[in-house]
């Protein structure tokens, strides 16, 4: 008998189970059928800094299982090791945290077990891991597999941006032209191009600015990441928030899903906001933001996020004449126009309607199928006369036209005449009243459009009046469009 009573292979037995349990690597306590501490392995002392003699007959839960992660309190009685001593159930647990004598915690994965002995509950023995490593492998995992989904989403919408501008057709793939107004922009066009600076381009519809900021972007350092547009004119006021900001899942009636938006899309890129003097208030305020700070939130999320976007803006409206109307904001005016580009108008450059003419007969025969080799003398001397209200946009118009119904290799040009305007029925009835016959010319706009408000062929352009004004319109004359 040894001198604690136990026959001498019991105690031999014994001394080497706890030989064992030192030496394992997970942390091991011993508890009593009151819930005393009656063993402590080396491992479990390193983890917690809890030497043996400060736990043994002590309850352990009040020294390092007291309180949960967040600092509330952690009654024993619901402590899953004191109710496996009361049922005798094993149980297992990998989230919660046990507390160092240094006041710190570490996450834990412990298993609860009971010892029976004759069929009753004498005891039980908890085994611990300090599982932090995997806590942070799952959170650098998790964090890791958000920004694959975050490149995934980004990378799809690319591919549908790019879809879509390989679907749409640019008058040119180069700036055309060697008169001396074409020059001045190509000089200026050389001078921003390798900066950051942001552009506001100026001019009459049709007159190239898309392909001017284009050929800026190009030229860029940021050549290599995309170059995105907004058409800022062709969207509703509530849409174009979410179009340029993205939003999150259910921020809106119809928002089914997350969306990128033009912003992120356009990181590392440039944006181009086209008919930027079209934009709401409330929406340049948000916009001078990202220009400030390189951040905004998506619509319905508080997570801000951070962007490095170039922006090159562009309208063909007065924006000084705007933001003294107080139409457009005067601080968001001048971080817009810090270079300041003027597209000039076809008239003004007519030394170049001929190379004009031949780059674009060249892009239709490839388009229409036709072999064209060149516009007859009277059709060049005709489209150097004409005074092009539509400018580009229009000469391109006027000679697919012509394309479609002469036969090759000579083009020839029907007479041109200055685009007639809608009749306007007060004309027709000269005793209508001004209101009907206002309404009834704008319902004959919307028609001839098809109920397009905004853009480059929308009502709005027809009528030459902003977007937001004709609006206003619509809602005070009660057409519904």
């Amino acid at each position: 008998m040894t001198k604690s009573g136990l026959p001498d292979d019991t105690e031999s037995l014994k001394s080497r189970y706890e030989l064992i349990l030192t030496s394992v690597g997970e942390g091991v306590y011993g508890l009593d059928r009151r819930g005393y501490t009656t063993f402590v392995n080396t491992a479990a002392e390193r983890m917690t800094g809890w030497p043996e003699a400060d736990l043994i007959g002590k309850v352990v839960h009040e020294f390092h299982h007291h309180s949960h992660e967040d600092g509330t309190h952690y009654p024993k009685h619901t402590c899953p090791v004191y109710q496996t001593l009361q049922d005798g159930l094993q149980r297992e647990c990998d989230n919660e945290v046990f507390w160092r004598k240094d006041g710190s915690s570490f996450p834990v994965e412990y298993i609860a077990t009971a010892i029976k002995r004759h069929g009753d509950i004498v005891g039980a023995v908890i085994v611990f891991k300090d599982i932090s490593e995997r806590r942070q492998s799952e959170r650098d995992l998790k964090a890791a597999l958000q920004q694959v989904k975050r490149l995934k989403e980004q990378l799809q919408a690319e591919n549908r941006y790019l879809m879509d501008e390989i679907q749409s057709q640019h008058n040119f793939s180069h700036i055309v032209g060697q008169g001396p107004a074409l020059n001045q922009i190509l000089t200026q066009i050389e001078h921003v191009a390798p900066t950051d600076s942001t552009v506001l381009i100026q001019g009459e519809s049709g007159t190239g600015k898309e392909l001017i900021a284009r050929s800026i972007h190009s030229a860029s350092k940021r050549h290599n990441r995309p170059l995105v547009k907004v058409n800022c004119g062709a969207m509703s006021a509530s849409l174009v928030e979410s179009e340029l900001f993205g939003h999150e899942k259910g921020a809106f009636t119809g928002a089914m899903k997350q969306r990128i938006g033009r912003f992120e899309l356009a990181d590392g890129g440039t944006l181009f906001l086209d008919e930027v003097g079209e934009l709401p208030l409330e929406i340049q305020v948000k916009l001078l933001r990202v220009l400030q700070e390189g951040e905004f939130e998506r619509l319905g999320s508080s997570t801000t996020q951070q962007v490095n976007v170039r922006i090159i803006a562009a309208t063909n409206r007065s924006m000084q004449e705007m933001t003294e109307n107080g139409e457009f904001r005067r601080d968001l005016y001048y971080r817009l126009s810090v270079f300041p580009i003027n597209a000039p108008s076809l008239r003004e450059r007519k030394e170049d309607i001929p190379m004009l003419v031949d780059h674009l007969l060249k892009k239709l025969n490839h388009r229409l199928g036709k072999q064209f080799l060149h516009a007859s003398n009277a059709t060049l001397e005709q489209l150097m006369q004409y005074d092009w209200p539509g400018n580009i946009r229009e000469l391109q118009n006027v000679l697919e036209r012509a394309a479609i119904v002469c036969l090759p290799p000579t083009l020839v040009v029907a007479p041109l005449h200055l685009p007639a305007r809608l009749s306007a029925p007060l004309i027709e009835r000269p005793t209508m009243t001004l209101a009907h016959a206002e309404k009834s010319y704008i319902e004959q706009a919307l028609q001839a459009t098809k109920g397009v408000i905004g853009g480059k062929k929308g009502a709005a352009a027809l009528l030459d009046l902003p977007p937001s004004t004709l609006r206003s319109k619509l809602k005070k004359l009660g057409i519904r469009t």
